[in-house]
């Protein structure tokens, strides 16, 4: 599997912008479907972001459409997150995820590759 650090988190006022970086090491990056997924405090793990192995299609949570944007570099081994309008609602530990097959899904349990998580902060 994949090996996955994320990075680029941090402490922005809302209305701000942030973008986090994914990078992928010890596979075929471009043979994974990848996602974004975020968890805050007392809170389930939810998808944020996914896109194909291309780049060319992408899905994204209803709670973040308009705002952020997910896409990849598959000759630099590497996805991103850009989110604009930050909102408090969106602070959370914010995780990359990798899946070894040609589907997009936002079934957390259905990524085998993961990142370590990289805080996320917005104050109102």
């Amino acid at each position: 599997q994949v090996q996955l650090v994320e990075s680029g988190g941090g402490l922005v006022q809302a209305g701000g912008s942030l973008r986090l970086s994914c990078a992928a090491s010890g596979g075929t990056f471009s043979s994974y479907v990848m996602g974004w997924f975020r968890q805050a405090p007392g809170k389930e793990r939810e998808f944020v972001a996914g896109i194909t192995r291309s780049g060319r299609s992408t899905n994204l949570a209803d709670s973040v459409k308009g705002r952020f944007t997910i896409s990849r570099d598959n000759a630099k081994n590497t996805v991103y997150l850009q989110m604009n309008s930050l909102e408090p609602e969106d602070t959370a530990v914010y995780y990359c995820a990798g899946r070894l097959s040609a589907i997009l899904t936002t079934t957390p349990g259905l990524f085998g590759s993961w990142g370590q998580g990289t805080q996320v902060t917005v104050s109102s």
